[in-house]
């Protein structure tokens, strides 16, 4: 069967485990034509030809920095902005502290450059992709790959920080600072310093109270700390080779080897070994339970999730074998893994077969028959039209560069072709095709919601091929507790395979999740569904009320939420101590009480 390939690849540069809010991409800094240019200076080198006043650089002199340096800073962004001054300032302290212990940065290197529209840096709503606007696109294939190159090199810049812990404002305002061809340690050091201007700042002192206190607390314990720090982010970046640095896309060494191609025990059409597996008495079900999360977790979730369910073995699925998009999962369950079928019709296996309509616009060297991971957001209209005028100020077909900046962002983003050099995202239909739901199924709520709703869904073929063994143990129906239900994933799995749900106690914290299940409920259900918003209010003593109401469960199904585990969720990414990811022993405690009230064994 043709598509048994290796999972490595595109998908794995792209896949994003989307759970967790997918990171934004970067583009080049642009040059801003408010900061001082060579126009503005005056004969004497000062900004407009005016020389600050002796006391300002006195201040400054005597709060420890060396008059040369205060000079130096005022002459290349003046002295109107204070606030601005003191970060430049504090930047500049922290490189020459750290030359003095063996550190041969130059501070030189870390000047303001200048960025053309100041409406492209709103860090507080970045988007990553949208900080392009004021460039012009040149057909000169020589200025695309400068233009390419310096992209990427901002890119690897933003993402090494990333990977070191910083937050992507951060490592952009320090770009901006500092400019992407400095060496990345200069940046590490800039953000230190500008750190501890906003705690300086953050304190509401008065300017005497800020020359008082944040430099006396910059040259003792808070400078030490935030050079330790600094030092210690450097360390662990630069400890060995290119192959010990952290990979950009979450697949990095700290994740657990995955099986390649991630087809799971089987699958439809698969022809590879047999897998058997044998599980004790005791863990065979009923209940059985099931139980999702990203592939890529970090290393040793994997095998703690595991010792948690009865040191089930995982198994690992990427959804690309069973639909037209790629979704890396892992299952620990107790279903019986023999006498799977799939649902029917089969899905689209393609993205043309699922979206014939976009062949007609798809250029040949967009090669890609499958969409990556589908994420909790979209690109930003900034990005297409960027992408559309590199594209008509190319020749045809573009130059290799133009297409690797295209495809690259196709790639990450799930782009498609809707007209002549326009790409577009998904819509959330689309999504929901994809996804294996029906059409329609989160309309209601707002778009933006739809997305993220989507983005943390189950792939419901996949599931669905897991639980068609339960169709002929249960002909009269399943009870079912669903734990962190999402949009009903797991519910519609059991629909669409022809089980009968008489009762399910649905436990979902998002509102609107709630609000689309229960439209879908009462549309296609005469079973009954409890809702319960918060997994801490399903004491164990509410959990034996429903076993003892209901008789027992048949099926407890669910994924804690995976935020702390995506490796796209770079910020946050703490496994299963996490705050959201720390769920997951809620789903233990719970089906650990199941089973106990249902006179099985406790975990």
């Amino acid at each position: 069967m043709a598509g048994w390939t290796s999972d490595s690849g595109d998908s794995d540069k792209f896949e994003c485990d989307s759970d967790g809010e997918a990171g934004p991409s970067s583009a080049p800094a642009m040059r801003n034509f408010d900061a001082p240019g060579p126009s503005t200076l005056g004969s004497n080198g000062w900004i407009n030809g005016e020389v600050p006043p002796t006391s300002l650089i006195e201040r400054y002199v005597v709060m420890g920095f060396p008059k040369e340096m205060v000079t130096k800073s005022i002459k290349e962004i003046g002295h109107g902005d204070a606030d601005a001054l003191l970060e430049l300032l504090l930047t500049y302290k922290a490189l020459d502290d750290d030359d003095a212990v063996g550190n041969n940065h130059s501070t030189s290197g870390c000047i303001l450059p200048v960025v053309e529209n100041d409406d492209d840096l709103d860090f507080e709503n970045w988007d990553g992709d949208d900080d392009a606007g004021g460039r012009e696109s040149s057909s000169d294939d020589s200025g695309y790959e400068d233009f390419m190159r310096e992209m990427s090199e901002r890119d690897e810049k933003i993402n090494s920080l990333v990977n070191m812990f910083f937050s992507e404002d951060e490592a952009n305002r320090a770009i901006i600072r500092c400019g992407a061809d400095v060496d990345i340690f200069v940046l590490v050091d800039s953000i230190g310093a500008s750190q501890v201007a906003e705690d300086c700042h953050s304190r509401n002192l008065s300017d005497n109270q800020v020359t008082d206190r944040c430099f006396n607390s910059f040259g003792g314990r808070k400078k030490a700390i935030l050079m330790e720090e600094s030092r210690k982010k450097r360390k662990r970046y630069r400890g060995g080779g290119q192959g010990n640095r952290p990979s950009l896309d979450g697949s990095d060494e700290e994740s657990t080897p995955l099986p390649n191609p991630m087809v799971g025990f089987n699958l439809p059409g698969y022809r590879g070994p047999s897998v058997t597996r044998m599980l004790s008495k005791l863990d065979t079900g009923p209940p059985f339970f099931y139980y999702e999360n990203v592939a890529r977790a970090p290393k040793g979730e994997w095998a703690k999730i595991s010792r948690n369910l009865f040191d089930i073995q995982p198994e690992f699925v990427d959804s690309l074998h069973l639909c037209a998009a790629a979704r890396k999962r892992g299952y620990i369950h107790n279903l019986p893994i023999e006498n799977r079928s799939p649902l029917l019709p089969l899905p689209p296996k393609t993205i043309f077969e699922a979206f014939p309509h976009y062949k007609k616009w798809w250029p040949s060297w967009d090669t890609r028959t499958h969409l990556n991971c589908l994420q909790t957001c979209v690109a930003s209209a900034k990005l297409t039209e960027r992408i559309q005028r590199a594209l008509v100020s190319s020749s045809n077909p573009p130059p290799k560069s133009v297409q690797k900046y295209v495809m690259d962002e196709c790639k990450k983003w799930n782009l498609v072709w809707v007209g002549k050099n326009k790409v577009a995202p998904l819509e959330p239909h689309e999504m929901e095709l994809l996804l294996g739901f029906p059409k329609d199924h989160t309309r209601g709520v707002g778009k933006t919601q739809r997305y993220k709703s989507l983005g943390n869904s189950f792939q419901v073929d996949t599931v669905a091929y897991h639980l068609s063994v339960l169709r002929r143990m249960f002909p009269n129906g399943v009870r079912v507790l669903s734990l962190f239900t999402s949009i009903g994933g797991g519910e519609v799995a059991l629909h669409k395979l022809g089980i009968h749900m008489r009762v399910v106690v649905s436990v979902e914290i998002g509102e609107a999740n709630r609000r689309i299940l229960r439209g879908w409920w009462d549309q296609t259900q005469t079973g009954a569904l409890i809702e319960i918003p918060d997994v801490k209010s399903l004491t164990d003593e509410r959990v034996a009320s429903f076993v003892s109401r209901f008789g027992g469960f048949d099926l407890v199904i669910g994924g804690s939420p995976c935020n702390n585990l995506a490796g796209s969720n770079r910020h946050h990414r703490d496994g299963l101590e996490g705050k959201h990811s720390a769920l997951f022993y809620d789903y233990v405690r719970i089906l650990n009480f199941v089973n106990s009230a249902m006179g099985g064994r406790r975990l």
